[in-house]
């Protein structure tokens, strides 16, 4: 039990942290296309926290509320880490196009 614990604290951690990072490389980005690229991608992090939360809660909470909170949390999290996965790659085409247009 604390294992799992340790194992979503580290994971919400980490996709906090990547969330935040994604964030900065998009408000640093000077191309639209790879502005909304950076946007995807924080948002597959965010969808992830949104997951890793969704299981910790589970495990720190084994109750009925407990799991249907964390359900709700999972679910949530999926649907938009999986849109935003869909724009990433979608986006991620026209990346280095744009960016070779405008050297």
């Amino acid at each position: 039990m604390m294992f799992f614990n340790f194992f979503f604290l580290t994971l919400i951690i980490l996709s906090f942290v990547a969330y935040f990072y994604f964030k900065t490389k998009q408000f640093r980005a000077t191309l639209p296309i790879r502005k909304k690229w950076y946007k995807a991608q924080s948002g597959v992090a965010l969808g992830c926290f949104l997951i890793s939360f969704g299981c910790n809660a589970g495990v720190v909470h084994p109750t009925l509320v407990g799991y249907g909170i964390g359900a709700i949390f999972v679910i949530f999290g999926f649907m938009y880490a999986f849109s935003q996965f869909k724009r990433v790659r979608h986006e991620g085409r026209f990346v280095k196009e744009e960016y070779e247009l405008n050297k």
